[in-house]
């Protein structure tokens, strides 16, 4: 116990000051959203559409538009490599989170409106207290395992008044990952029906709100189907600063200055 402590002392306080502070640097490594620049885009060339495993891309007939459904795609640069013009860019905006499915649908011309939370009544209810029940419904455990980070010191999610809590009965909502698996079906409808009203919830990565890879297969539902969602967070997996912009957007706790209403990436 005495060396834990002279441990902890000598760490200091490591907890991030985002979002009152400018938000850690995101990876090298990190792929933002694809987005293609129609005065690029031949409009006889399809190549990165046919190279997306998963459909992610769609061409406007007639058009050198090209719309990309963030909620399918899993951020894996096919697309960028196999674009001849070098016509797709990829943003480091790590703020992809929305309120509605049909806002994932984005182009260069067509913007990604952000979330903009809960309101009224039920953000006075659940904005300063949100417990969340946390489902697998069949996922990988990446996207698992970048919403466990969130509880570690350095982004300590517990400060903004969110835990993850062990029943249904005892949270205000449930987060799932995965894409919804047959043998995961029921169970999940259960932790909704578990859980009391008024509730929210929140589907996070490729395959909880589209099947992702697994997309089309007869063992899975391709994401959740059948119960209101009312945060979609997306990526393969989603970064875990993307999650963490997405939970403060429900619950309304961004400083103005740093909460525009569309990304970056969507105005270039």
């Amino acid at each position: 116990m005495i060396k834990a402590l002279k441990a902890r002392w000598f760490q200091k306080y490591r907890t991030m000051k985002y979002p009152l502070a400018p938000p850690p640097p995101v990876p090298d490594r990190f792929h933002g959203m694809p987005l293609v620049q129609s005065d690029r885009c031949r409009k006889d060339c399809d190549a990165c559409i046919q190279a997306c495993p998963v459909q992610a891309l769609e061409r406007i007939p007639g058009s050198p538009l090209i719309l990309t459904d963030l909620g399918r795609c899993i951020f894996c640069g096919a697309c960028e490599a196999a674009c001849p013009s070098g016509a797709i860019f990829r943003d480091k905006d790590y703020r992809l989170s929305t309120d509605k499915r049909d806002d994932l649908i984005v182009s260069q011309e067509r913007q990604l409106p952000l979330a903009c939370g809960m309101s009224g009544e039920l953000h006075r209810l659940l904005g300063r207290s949100l417990k969340l029940r946390q489902v697998s419904a069949g996922g990988c455990n990446a996207c698992e395992a970048d919403v466990n980070v969130l509880g570690t010191l350095a982004w300590d999610l517990g400060r903004f008044g969110i835990q993850f809590v062990a029943s249904p009965r005892h949270a205000d909502g449930m987060l799932v990952t995965g894409p919804v698996t047959r043998n995961m079906a029921s169970a999940l409808k259960d932790t909704y029906d578990a859980i009391p009203a008024p509730k929210i919830v929140i589907v996070t990565g490729a395959c909880a709100i589209s099947g992702g890879l697994f997309r089309g297969q007869p063992e899975c539902n391709d994401g959740l189907h059948g119960i209101p969602v009312d945060l979609y967070i997306p990526g393969c997996p989603p970064h875990p600063l993307t999650i963490l912009d997405g939970l403060l957007r429900l619950i309304r706790r961004l400083p103005p200055d740093a909460d525009p209403s569309t990304t970056t990436a969507a105005k270039r």
